[in-house]
């Protein structure tokens, strides 16, 4: 029997999804998925969060070993939810069970950094694709050098064997020789074509071991067997300065927006848009709704009433300019707080509905919708008594990884 390509609950959920969401209460649930010191592992980091085609909510990040620094003893940590994330599973490693690689000789360009010890493993930026058909896809990275990808049937129960991927980013090398990858972070896109669109961020390792970077996107037009090089989406220029960290949406008509961290002196975050995900992508512009803390994002885009892309997104981060009391300087790395929901109703062009979800400590942040229209929020938070280590500052954002359950009725409930 074929297999049915748009699973019923998606249709019923069309049909009636928005009257209900309207009409319902606002609420605010908050459960803490992934908390630093528990496990075996000092911090957990790099929220990513999928919605399967079933309904299963999956939650996956960083599990940091010995230290909170982005290179070092790494493992990627899923966490399973099949009552719409009230409730999960024990966590499960998904990502690179396989023989362990050796560090990135870059590391040896820039003595003294947070770097770990020569024997540990940076098993990094896991990006999940969920797709309508059921799969869902997962790819990440290992020492910010090689990027792999795996697949689950079975809603990320198991995991299929790992396939590297690299040579898909030989495609960037004549328009710039990268020499560290990464991966989003956060999820990537199914479009309504089924073309696979993952954000990517590659750089030359110039001053530091991410140094001078450029954000784009990789596809796969074959359902995850086959990936390939996009064109660069926001260059490294005086305009554009330092961008990294990306993520992507569909918008209506099939087109895919993108938006990029960079160390712009607007201190804005940086939109692009392609007719397809791959190329073609429009002239950079900062979106001035949106701030830019020097900070990855989160991103997505509602469904119309048929299912398909609409004009309504919804984006978080930490909506803070602030550095030590003082006015940021353009490069800045802003004091990370404050992250707070906001909703566009004509595509990502203006932001008017902004409601803050955590006021203190927080940073990285993925979204995500339920089938009956429950949005869903993976974020970086502090905890009480968190404190910066070596420091008696109470602003360290990374305690734990947490996820808050809301409506958009909660969301607009402050709207003018």
């Amino acid at each position: 029997m074929k297999r049915i390509r748009f699973p019923l609950w998606r249709l019923l959920f069309a049909l009636c999804a928005a009257a209900v969401v309207r009409a319902a209460a606002p609420f605010l649930e908050q459960t803490d998925v992934f908390t630093e010191h528990t496990g075996g592992f000092v911090s957990y980091r790099i929220p990513g969060l999928v919605v399967t085609a079933r309904g299963i909510v999956l939650a996956y990040g960083e599990a940091r070993k010995f230290s909170g620094a982005d290179w070092g003893e790494i493992e990627v940590h899923l966490r399973r939810s099949e009552d719409g994330g009230r409730t999960f599973a024990p966590a499960q490693q998904v990502a690179h069970l396989g023989p362990r690689l050796p560090r990135h000789p870059v590391l040896a360009e820039h003595p003294g950094g947070k770097h770990g010890g020569p024997d540990e493993q940076t098993v990094n930026n896991p990006v999940a694709i969920a797709t309508r058909e059921g799969s869902v896809h997962l790819l990440y990275c290992v020492e910010y050098q090689r990027a792999f990808h795996v697949r689950s049937e079975d809603d990320g129960l198991t995991w299929s064997a790992p396939v590297e991927i690299t040579g898909a980013f030989a495609g960037f090398r004549p328009a710039w020789p990268w020499r560290v990858l990464a991966l989003g972070p956060g999820h990537g896109l199914q479009l309504q074509s089924g073309r696979l669109v993952v954000p990517v961020w590659i750089a030359l390792a110039e001053g530091s071991p991410h140094g001078r970077g450029v954000s784009a996107t990789i596809f796969s037009d074959d359902g995850g067997r086959s990936w390939q090089a996009g064109a660069i989406a926001v260059p490294n220029d005086a305009r554009t300065p330092g961008p990294s960290e990306a993520i992507a949406t569909e918008l209506p008509g099939g087109r895919v927006l993108l938006l990029a961290r960079t160390r712009s002196a607007g201190h804005r975050k940086v939109a692009t848009i392609s007719p397809d995900g791959a190329g073609d992508w429009s002239r950079p512009e900062l979106v001035p709704d949106l701030v830019e803390p020097v900070c990855m994002s989160g991103l997505i885009t509602l469904p119309d009433a048929a299912g398909r892309p609409s004009a309504t997104l919804v984006h978080s981060n930490p909506d803070h300019l602030g550095v030590a009391g003082r006015e940021p300087r353009p490069g800045d790395r802003r004091d990370r707080r404050n992250l707070t929901i906001k909703l566009s109703r004509d595509g990502g062009a203006t932001w008017p509905v902004s409601r803050v979800l955590e006021p203190g400590p927080s940073a990285y942040s993925d979204l995500a919708v339920l089938p009956d229209g429950t949005l869903l929020c993976f974020y970086e938070r502090g905890r009480p008594g968190a404190l910066r280590p070596g420091s008696r500052r109470e602003d360290w954002p990374y305690a734990r990884l947490t996820l808050a359950r809301f409506n958009q009725a909660w969301l607009e409930a402050e709207a003018p």
